[in-house]
């Protein structure tokens, strides 16, 4: 696939863009042929969005072209244990959100910050009833549909050797929590499976699966559920299949490089997920934005919008909270992220994030680069551990 990466550059931007590669099943188009009296008619066009490939976007932020469907992508909102509030950064993502027209928030996690063996159910309940005030209700305001993946700090899937949860509450709230929310979120789904750790839905002809990747381990039986979901007819006749979850394949961020903060059995899960040609796996966790790929797999690693990001690997730049905007291009079956320093109200230039972070685990290639791009240097690269 490597060498069939093409790039869709944004009204002359020079920097902040990033283009994935196109998959592998993408419609090339041809001259029309000629069609016999007895021949069935050709399919009607697909309509286009109304502002398809118009600059769309807050009045003071680069505005990116809008693709056949748009996604704004956001991770990580939480704060101090216990918050019942949210960073200025996260209210201002929120707040001017709608202006980029999205037709759906992806969110890959940590929505609250639980995690914390002293917080009671109370006090569980008042983080949710904080979400809900100050970021769900602004969302279904706009009437953008929602969908999520629960985080470590939502209600994490650890477990003690019995098998019983090490958050119980946490689990339990958040269970009730979006259960009770879950037809209101205008998703399409295709199997509820047990929202909302794990299931599938199908939206503007792109197919998802988020499964529970809240902690380290994704059950097999998950794993089992998203192959025979990736392979139905209703996703790979979608023009896209992307697949959601909290912890990250591969680690990219410091401090998060150590096993049990990325996810275990990372081959077999990527080749699930290539087996069934998934265009890109997103999440969140490491706080770092970072655009990657590895083998055939784009890999979105969010940063985080709320409290704590993280610089990558290897690096000592300014952490900074981010959101992107993701652009789906049908026609050329190419995806392209637009994402801004919340913290300057800025673009974030691709070019100036790591050409390749290499961790405990295995590499993770930016997206507009390939191995032979590397130096010798860079393919001799070995992996250090994080002291942060």
């Amino acid at each position: 696939m490597f060498n069939r990466r093409r790039f869709l550059l944004l009204s002359s931007l020079a920097i902040g863009a990033c283009s994935s590669r196109p998959i592998a099943q993408s419609v090339t188009t041809s001259s029309t042929p000629e069609v016999s009296a007895s021949a069935p008619p050709a399919p009607a066009a697909p309509q286009r969005h109304p502002n398809f490939n118009k600059p769309i976007g807050p009045e003071e932020l680069f505005a990116p072209k809008r693709g056949d469907v748009r996604a704004v992508v956001i991770s990580d909102m939480n704060s101090r244990y216990g918050a019942t509030d949210y960073r200025r950064e996260v209210m201002k993502g929120i707040a001017i959100l709608p202006q980029w027209e999205p037709d759906i928030v992806l969110c890959v996690g940590d929505m609250v910050a639980g995690q914390s063996k002293s917080l009671s159910t109370p006090e569980v309940e008042a983080m949710w009833a904080g979400f809900d005030n100050l970021i769900l209700k602004s969302i279904r305001e706009a009437n953008i549909p929602y969908a999520l993946t629960i985080g470590n700090h939502d209600a994490s899937s650890q477990t003690y050797e019995d098998g019983s949860y090490i958050y119980p509450i946490d689990r339990e709230v958040t269970t009730r929590y979006w259960q009770a929310h879950q037809n209101e979120l205008d998703l399409q789904y295709v199997d509820m499976g047990d929202f909302p750790y794990h299931y599938s839905f199908k939206q503007n002809d792109i197919f998802y699966i988020v499964w529970d990747a809240s902690s380290a381990n994704v059950p097999a039986e998950q794993v089992a559920w998203a192959d025979q979901q990736l392979g139905s007819a209703a996703a790979q006749e979608a023009k896209f299949r992307i697949a959601l979850g909290h912890l990250p394949l591969y680690a990219i961020s410091q401090g998060r490089d150590r096993y049990g903060e990325f996810l275990n059995d990372a081959d077999q899960l990527q080749a699930v997920l290539e087996r069934h040609n998934v265009h890109t796996y997103m999440s969140g966790h490491h706080h770092a934005y970072y655009p990657g790929h590895a083998g055939d797999l784009n890999l979105l690693h969010c940063g985080a919008l709320g409290s704590g990001p993280r610089t990558w690997l290897y690096r000592t730049d300014a952490a900074m909270q981010t959101l992107t905007v993701l652009d789906f291009f049908f026609d050329t079956g190419e995806t392209v992220y637009t994402t801004y320093n919340m913290n300057q109200m800025t673009l974030v230039d691709t070019e100036t994030l790591p050409r390749q972070i290499v961790g405990p685990t295995g590499r993770v290639l930016r997206n507009d680069i390939t191995l032979s791009d590397l130096t010798a240097e860079e393919q001799g690269q070995a992996y250090v551990r994080s002291d942060n």
